[in-house]
């Protein structure tokens, strides 16, 4: 679980590199940030691009620290291409989820790779539900599932009351994203891991119900 493949390892540079990058270049950060105006004017590689970028060096470090823990995992599982297309796919997601809830509001920016990170950590969950995590405040370490729930509904919470200068939607999208590109990739976890399946699709049911009730 705490091995380094090279495929994390470039993972890890692209986002220091650009992050660093932003934090001594503000017109670099201004252009290639997730902004809604900029995206509908034209500008999509805002929805991939802002995924690398990071408003300070412990937002980079906390993403990284995150995915340098669980993306073993799904390397182990599948290998290190589907790895960097679990993590892609779930950057674009929650990038999409974000345009889908703030698209009426032009000023809206985000950054950072969490959505991208929440996938590989739904997938990591997922392919190995009996994993189990500390946390601060709790002595015992929980089961990994309890906390991608608790974590999810928590970013879904954020999204309704806006709380911090956070992207809680990228969060849900973007374990919106590793969650069907796994069951994709490995669909024999609809049979082996049913219960698993449903329980960490309660979220992104949740969310679009209250969207569907406008409760969001």
């Amino acid at each position: 679980m705490y091995n380094l493949h090279i495929a994390t390892i470039v993972i890890i540079a692209a986002n220091a590199i650009a992050s660093l990058k932003g934090f001594n270049d503000i017109s670099f950060f201004e252009r290639y940030k997730f902004n809604i105006g900029a995206i509908k004017g034209g500008q999509k590689d805002r929805m991939l691009t802002s995924g690398f970028l990071h408003v300070d060096l412990s937002h980079l470090l906390m993403n990284m620290f995150t995915l340098y823990f669980f993306a073993d995992v799904v390397i182990t599982w599948f290998g290190p291409v589907e790895f960097v297309g679990i993590y892609f796919i779930s950057l674009i997601g929650g990038s999409l989820l974000a345009l889908f809830f703030h698209k009426d509001e032009p000023y809206y920016s985000a950054v950072g790779a969490s959505g991208a990170v929440t996938g590989i950590l739904y997938a990591a969950i997922l392919l190995q539900p009996d994993m189990r995590l500390g946390i601060m405040f709790i002595p015992i370490p929980l089961p990994a599932y309890v906390l991608g729930i608790g974590y999810l509904l928590y970013s879904i919470y954020g999204m309704k009351k806006r709380l911090g200068n956070i992207g809680h939607t990228a969060h849900v999208g973007g374990a919106m994203g590793g969650y069907v590109t796994t069951l994709l990739l490995k669909p024999d976890l609809l049979v082996t891991d049913t219960l698993m399946v449903i329980l960490l699709a309660i979220p992104i049911v949740i969310l679009f119900v209250m969207e569907k009730m406008g409760k969001i």
